[in-house]
């Protein structure tokens, strides 16, 4: 398995590239090992299919560039805070031994971003115990911060992203069947109701009081590190 730099973990495919697109995409530019998992299929998805949403979460990723992109596949609109659904993150993190791992903010319209922000918690706390799971070496992630989906609060960390903010519309524009509205069966949803000119406009706002054209916002619960070299 390939050890990551950043994990970041989504409820669905564009879950994370709507909150962190541009953050994997810096970092990444930087040579660091960036990698996705998303915890469904999106099997409930109002509009498009598994196979298409797959197809399109391996477009993104190519423009992102990751050095891994996965599905653990549990069930959509099914997630649950239960032992069974805590381990298959747990396996994740253990796998990749991430520095750092993103999650859903745990406030969000979503259910299941929120229920996907917590089963990440738990796992994060439950990966560096050395006797849980003893068959996996246990890992302690450095930090953990969490990227806005929908729902925004003022950020503890922003991230200049205006470089590479390109390759944020370009991941977003790889999923088609949820964000532009293409055939007559289509469903309207608040995804096809001008959803991604709203993300880049909230990414807007955030950049601008720091004196920056684009930013990421994240939250994280225990104080931040900075290093001066």
């Amino acid at each position: 398995m390939i050890a990551l730099d950043i994990l970041a973990i989504g409820a669905h495919p564009d879950d994370v590239e709507i909150g962190m697109a541009g953050t994997l995409a810096k970092h990444k530019q930087a040579g660091y090992k960036t990698g996705i998992y998303d915890l469904t299929y999106a099997e409930m998805s109002s509009n498009g299919t598994v196979e298409l949403r797959q197809e399109e979460a391996k477009d993104a990723s190519q423009i992102l560039q990751l050095d891994v992109r996965g599905t653990i596949g549990l069930p959509d609109r099914g997630l649950q805070l239960i032992k069974t659904h805590i381990d298959e993150v747990v396996k994740i993190i253990r796998w990749h031994k991430p520095r750092i791992v993103f999650a859903p903010y745990w406030e969000d319209r979503h259910p299941d971003h929120i229920m996907c922000s917590r089963i990440v918690q738990e796992a994060l706390f439950n990966a560096k115990l050395r006797r849980y799971m003893p068959e996996l070496p246990a890992h302690t992630v450095e930090q953990a911060y969490f990227y806005f989906i929908n729902d925004t609060v003022p950020a503890d960390l922003v991230v200049d992203v205006s470089e590479v903010y390109e390759q944020k519309r370009l991941a977003l524009g790889a999923y088609r069947s949820q964000f532009t509205p293409q055939t007559n069966e289509m469903v309207s949803t608040p995804l096809t109701q001008g959803y991604v000119e709203r993300v880049e406009a909230r990414d807007s706002l955030l950049g601008q009081g720091r004196g920056m054209k684009l930013a990421e916002g994240f939250i994280t619960k225990g104080p931040y590190a900075v290093q001066y070299f």
